[in-house]
């Protein structure tokens, strides 16, 4: 049976879906799609943590459905901008799990992920396929991928 590890760029999601439908992207959708290709061995979604009450509920149905949710502190500059780039964490454990998975699955439109998939398919051998709304997905993402799921309205609340 096909060994798939999920990944969620949480904040890409939210913003890029909310940007291109006003609406949001429906995570119980997609675990039931997922689950349908193989056994999924790990989920993580990857989110700010800014202590609100919907932002706390969101992440307590994630965690219903099956992810792992990891969380960084909200961070609030004098200037303000903000802060909460999880990028470097979502590529230390794509490379920790890679080795042990049939396929990885990242939701993410950053181009920055480009060459983590790159390099997990040419170390490991492994399959890698991307979730992405499609004007907002940088093209070297969809490229470095084995498949690009667009996220379409389907995929959205």
């Amino acid at each position: 049976m096909n060994k798939i590890a999920i990944f969620v760029d949480v904040q890409n999601i939210y913003y890029t879906t909310r940007q291109s439908y006003d609406r949001q992207f429906d995570y119980k959708k997609l675990w039931q799609r997922i689950s349908n290709e193989g056994k999924i061995v790990c989920a993580y979604a990857y989110a700010i943590h800014r202590g609100d009450d919907q932002q706390i509920k969101f992440q307590d149905a994630l965690k219903r459905i099956g992810f792992t949710v990891k969380l960084k502190p909200f961070i609030q500059r004098s200037d303000g901008s903000a802060k909460g780039d999880w990028d470097v964490g979502i590529t230390i454990d794509v490379m920790k799990i890679a080795k042990d998975v049939d396929s990885v699955i990242l939701l993410s439109g950053d181009g920055d992920f480009g060459l983590l998939l790159e390099q997990i398919r040419n170390d490991f051998g492994v399959s890698t396929q991307v979730y992405g709304v499609p004007t907002l997905t940088a093209k070297n993402l969809i490229n470095s991928s084995d498949i690009f799921h667009p996220i379409t309205e389907e995929l959205a609340l």
